[in-house]
């Protein structure tokens, strides 16, 4: 394919990068032709080869680097070139911080066109290695391989990971016994084109402030053969071992977990804590993956929110309540609202736990929920958002623009969707005045941020 009979597939076109792309790659233009390289840094000059070419845009892999920035480093990972987990372990991380920054900056005035946003010096990790506290690792069989690690960039191939470098050590762990015990017993992995094997997925979880570990075995079918011998070799083998919990998901999706969950040993869930503040973690329930920089999030959202104790807060997309108990100490009254009812059964139990009278939990949809309190009364002074990765719904938005709060505090994963929501809240009533970017997935091309946003008053 071409674009005015000027690039074709395969082409090795000389590259200058001039910044990176929202998923990590370089991006450079070639004849005024914008092109994306995997795997060069911004400042350098590559070699590409050209694996697609589109009508706009062309993207292809680095073959040769002419110029390396001086910020390009040897990645720690061996197999980190061929996995899809980490986009920038060839990237400083002093140069990771800046280009999540510049993304931040780059989306809320190319997207959003907000350009009096003020975008705070982006918050780094003390140690980028070894954070995450959740890993969920696909299992299959390659050319008759074993492999449970993570999809190669774009694919469904699983590249076998020894020792993820992301990840917390009990996790790692957990990978070594599910390895082991499937190669001992002869245990099938699921194949995606037949629906058949028994092993899809190994979940594990582990609460970074108190010790305590779950192994999650997701499982195409009821039974899990030799099932004692697991839980016997992770008791054996994973120090703070708390639960062992199958998960049962017969539908083929890529939808990683069923509805289905039965205990193997232990307890149903494991608990860590943010600040003062305790949370029991259940297989399914959301929590960030990144413990040490989840309390540095939420510190700047309740800085944002300005509490003084006599506030309504209205927390949307509240998961299992962890900003929402946060930003219950500060306030008068908290209300929680998802749409997941397992993560709302998990909020109530968190708020019992932590002896917190004034938050309440609500199952539903944002938008509804919100209006149904408007009716009884409730005003809100503060509204947080905390959507997926896609945003919020454009009628969550239209329902707190009429509910007409003091102050709204968006935390987001994605600057691209969080830029399009505060175009549209600009244009309802409010004004984004300051964004701070945290890094909470180092050696990958995410970023979280969290934004004020103000009433404008006329």
């Amino acid at each position: 394919m071409s674009v005015d009979n000027k690039f074709f597939v395969r082409d090795k076109i000389t590259l200058k990068v001039t910044g990176l792309g929202s998923s990590g790659e370089g991006v450079g233009k070639a004849d005024g032709f914008t092109v994306f390289a995997h795997g060069a840094l911004a400042g350098e000059t590559v070699e590409v080869e050209l694996e697609q070419v589109k009508k706009n845009y062309a993207s292809g892999k680095v073959t040769a680097i002419l110029e390396a920035s001086p910020e390009r480093v040897e990645p720690l990972c061996p197999v980190y070139e061929a996995c899809g987990g980490c986009q920038l372990q060839h990237l400083n991380y002093t140069g990771q911080l800046r280009a999540k920054e510049q993304q931040v900056r780059d989306a809320l005035l190319r997207i959003g066109h907000l350009q009096e946003v003020k975008v705070m010096p982006i918050i780094g990790e003390e140690d980028p290695w070894h954070y995450r506290n959740k890993m969920q690792f696909p299992v299959a069989f390659e050319n008759g391989i074993l492999e449970i690690g993570c999809y190669a960039a774009a694919t469904h191939k699983v590249v076998g990971v020894e020792n993820c470098l992301i990840q917390k050590q009990r996790n790692n762990d957990i990978i070594a016994v599910v390895r082991q015990w499937m190669r001992q017993y002869e245990i099938s992995a699921y194949d995606e084109k037949t629906g058949k094997g028994v092993v899809r997925h190994v979940m594990g979880r582990v609460g970074v402030n108190t010790g305590e570990v779950m192994a999650v075995i997701i499982t195409a079918g009821y039974d899990i053969p030799h099932g004692k011998e697991l839980v016997k070799m992770l008791r054996d083998t994973v120090p703070g071992l708390k639960s062992v919990v199958q998960n049962i998901n017969k539908k083929q999706t890529n939808i990683v977990m069923g509805n289905k969950t039965r205990l193997l040993y232990g307890k149903t869930t494991i608990k860590d804590r943010l600040g003062t503040l305790k949370f029991n973690i259940s297989a399914q329930s959301f929590f960030q993956v990144n413990s040490a920089q989840a309390e540095k999030l939420y510190n700047k959202a309740i800085e944002f929110a300005a509490l003084s104790g006599g506030e309504t807060v209205v927390d949307c997309y509240c998961g299992t309540g962890t900003i929402s108990l946060y930003l219950a100490k500060h306030a008068k009254k908290v209300y929680g609202i998802e749409i997941i009812a397992s993560a709302i059964e998990d909020a109530k139990r968190n708020a019992e736990d932590n002896r917190c009278d004034n938050a309440e939990f609500i199952l539903g949809d944002a938008a509804v929920k919100m209006q149904e309190l408007v009716e009884q009364g409730v005003r809100p002074e503060v509204v947080l958002l905390d959507p997926p990765r896609a945003g919020c719904e454009e009628k969550v938005l239209a329902a707190i623009a009429q509910v007409k709060p003091q102050r709204i505090v968006y935390v987001s994963c994605n600057p691209a969707s969080l830029a399009r929501d505060l175009a549209y809240l600009e244009q309802n009533g409010y004004q984004a005045t300051v964004a701070q970017p945290v890094d909470m997935f180092p050696m990958t091309h995410h970023v979280e941020t969290v934004v004020l946003m103000t009433r404008i008053t006329k």
